[in-house]
């Protein structure tokens, strides 16, 4: 098969957790002829969509892990398979380039689907299921972030709409002298919309990352924040370690997954805090390469194999 990734600069990628990088490998090792291309080298000839790409080799030699063909255009019909697995932040360029890859959606099979890319905020994909998750509130205003903190024992988090990795994040508590400070720089002094959750102290034993393809579980890693941190973001200092699903984590993912196979998303990172999920990852959820050293497995095979049968049984459908 023919597989364009569409991704980040791939000089840009850390090996040992880039969890495309290890599918992309995995693809190549199963015969599929990989190609790539950023989100601005994707366009319109008229109605059909194309991408300016590269076909690519790849390897796991830091410093030298990519080698690129002749740049070409092509349409994106040309390809079995897209995956978007460009990063946040979703800016107005990730908004657009999500317009273009659906003008593909009858041409090819584009995952995860750019319509449910562009719906699902990952931080507000929550409130779909309010029952799973703890209080929150979206705001510009500080002065209702400070009666949010009052509500909930004196403790919150906050973080952007469009960021990802833990970027800005704060674990913001009643009597520190700068939560001022905090919320003027987290609201950008009223101009930018704020998430903030109840914390969850369960978080200092761990951010329990729960990776899913169509709907079902793959792996689970348990993200242990630093002594010194309050996130559980693994390139921040995080560290993880083995887990198991537990009853609530399969009720989450019960009730998740009829929604997540109807919007189209293949790939889904889940991250979950005492029992509450606190984050829906669609983007460019990672983690299986964690969980590979944690349990012997590679499950970039297991995803290789769905993204295969994805592609067969759209290829058909496209043909009655």
């Amino acid at each position: 098969m023919k597989m364009l990734f569409v991704m980040d600069p791939l000089a840009r990628i850390h090996l040992d957790g880039d969890t495309t990088f290890a599918i992309m490998l995995e693809a190549q090792a199963r015969g599929h002829e990989l190609w790539f291309c950023e989100p601005p080298h994707l366009g319109l000839e008229h109605d059909k969509t194309t991408a300016t790409a590269w076909p690519v080799t790849v390897r796991r030699i830091k410093g030298d892990h990519y080698l690129l063909g002749p740049q070409s255009p092509r349409p994106l019909s040309d390809f079995d398979l897209v995956f978007m697995r460009k990063d946040p932040p979703f800016d107005m360029d990730y908004f657009y380039a999500t317009l273009l890859l659906e003008r593909a959606r009858h041409q090819t099979l584009v995952l995860n689907d750019p319509r449910g890319l562009r719906e699902w905020n990952e931080k507000l994909a929550v409130l779909e299921f309010p029952q799973l998750t703890a209080p929150m509130i979206v705001t510009r205003e500080a002065t209702r972030l400070r009666g949010f903190l009052e509500e909930n024992n004196g403790e919150m988090v906050i973080k952007p709409l469009d960021a990802s990795g833990g970027f800005g994040v704060f674990h913001v508590r009643k009597g520190d002298p700068n939560t001022g400070s905090i919320l003027e720089q987290a609201t950008n002094l009223g101009r930018r919309w704020t998430v903030a959750q109840r914390y969850l102290p369960a978080v200092r034993q761990g951010d329990k990352r729960i990776v899913l393809v169509d709907g079902e579980p793959l792996c689970a890693v348990l993200r242990v924040p630093a002594p010194d941190e309050a996130r559980g973001n693994l390139h921040v200092g995080a560290k993880p370690h083995a887990t198991e699903l537990d009853a609530r984590d399969r009720l989450i993912i019960d009730t998740l997954a009829p929604t997540l196979r109807e919007r189209g998303f293949f790939l889904v990172g889940l991250d979950v805090i005492g029992g509450y999920l606190t984050e829906i990852n669609v983007t460019s959820p990672t983690g299986i390469l964690e969980a590979n050293t944690l349990y012997g497995a590679h499950y970039e095979t297991q995803i290789v194999e769905r993204m295969e049968a994805r592609a067969l049984a759209a290829k058909q459908n496209r043909s009655l």
